[in-house]
């Protein structure tokens, strides 16, 4: 079902959603611009029940305070145009917070994000759904209040409908958001538009319908694959492959794609001719279970991954990524912060090989030929 040519407007953040969102208003995409943007974009921030009380310990007291976690990164995410995470929880209300296995985060959460840089979240996950309906209501009233943007979930068949254009810059970016299961027996049947699931068809019609809501760039994040493996797996190969074969007039529908959901980072590749992260990795999670008993560090280990697009150079053209880096992060379970590796090597940790670990993954497939950098 493609979706109406409206965007997810943030309320209560009158100032930043001028920035960062407005409406789709059908305008065709423009011919060229003075300058590009840069795109930044984290992983699965999923907080367990020694993050959420790490949060609460941060706060002082005071309930629960979420930035001083993120703040390692927050210089790499302030540079950046437009700065996008994955939120994999729904959040709770009261104090009833909780961790594996059915997840309720403190709201103060999307403050954090916001604090640090970040202007949108993707929300179709496994976890969508762990809290229900109300769970995805509440988790998308927070953000916007927080004045951050959302794609993936809905509390209506009428906000089902909608596209979430974000910003960039100079450019209108469409931010589309997919998940290949929920945690939950099944999407409820009085509220079946409650998560976007991940369907090509789906992805090729709303992408259709955002550039006709004026969209310069489309952005795909899926929450697929299988968890603890650093290779993708063949579904994601072969819809990597489909996902970037889409053209219309001789120009992709799909400008990026963003893996989610696998704990540890897997490969970055260029498909068709774009950018497909299999797999960002957790940026925010607790003591990583690998679902044979054992605690397995990888599930603490990311990238960010930052892309450079230049304005097409002829009327209705391609935005093309002219520069694709990814900047290699970790959790710090002992001190709750978000490393970024790259800084703390530089400053004398001996993270290196933690940094290298991640480094090889992501160049595992080639990337590295067809321009990749590890930036700083």
């Amino acid at each position: 079902m493609a979706l109406a040519l409206t965007a997810v407007l943030a309320a209560g953040a009158a100032c930043q959603a001028e920035n960062r969102q407005e409406h789709a208003t059908g305008r065709p995409a423009p011919a060229s611009t003075a300058r590009g943007f840069t795109l930044v974009a984290s992983g699965d921030v999923l907080p367990s029940a020694s993050v959420i009380e790490r949060a609460k310990f941060d706060a002082g007291g005071k309930g629960y305070d979420f930035r001083p976690m993120l703040a390692g990164i927050e210089p790499v995410v302030r540079r950046a145009d437009l700065a996008l995470c994955h939120m994999e929880t729904a959040y709770g209300a009261d104090g009833a917070y909780t961790g594996s296995p059915l997840f309720k985060s403190p709201p103060e959460v999307a403050t954090a994000l916001v604090t640090t840089g970040y202007d949108g979240c993707s929300t179709a996950s496994e976890h969508a759904l762990d809290d229900g309906p109300a769970g995805i209501a509440r988790t998308l009233d927070a953000m916007d209040q927080a004045g951050l943007g959302h794609a993936g979930t809905a509390r209506t068949e009428e906000e089902s409908r909608t596209v979430t254009i974000l910003q960039a810059g100079p450019a209108r970016v469409a931010y589309l958001s997919y998940t290949d299961n929920t945690n939950a027996d099944a999407i409820p049947t009085d509220q079946p538009a409650a998560v976007n699931p991940l369907d090509l068809r789906r992805i090729v019609a709303d992408a259709h319908t955002a550039r006709q809501a004026g969209a310069d760039v489309v952005v795909v994040s899926v929450h697929w694959g299988t968890a603890w493996q650093d290779a993708p797996e063949q579904r994601q190969l072969t819809l990597a492959k489909q996902i970037t074969a889409a053209h219309t007039g001789g120009r992709p529908d799909i400008d990026l794609v963003l893996g989610t959901h696998g704990q540890a980072p897997q490969p970055y590749e260029k498909v068709n001719g774009t950018w497909v992260v299999y797999g960002l990795g957790d940026q925010i999670s607790g003591e990583p279970a690998d679902g044979q008993g054992g605690q397995d560090p990888r599930g603490n280990q990311s990238t960010l991954g930052r892309f450079t697009f230049s304005p097409p150079a002829t009327p209705g053209g391609r935005w093309q990524v002219t520069r694709a880096e990814f900047v290699p992060q970790m959790y710090d379970l002992d001190a709750g912060r978000v490393v970024d590796l790259n800084a703390a090597v530089a400053n004398g940790a001996e993270l290196a090989p933690v940094r290298d670990r991640i480094r090889d993954v992501v160049f595992s497939r080639g990337a590295a030929k067809d321009g990749l950098l590890m930036g700083s």
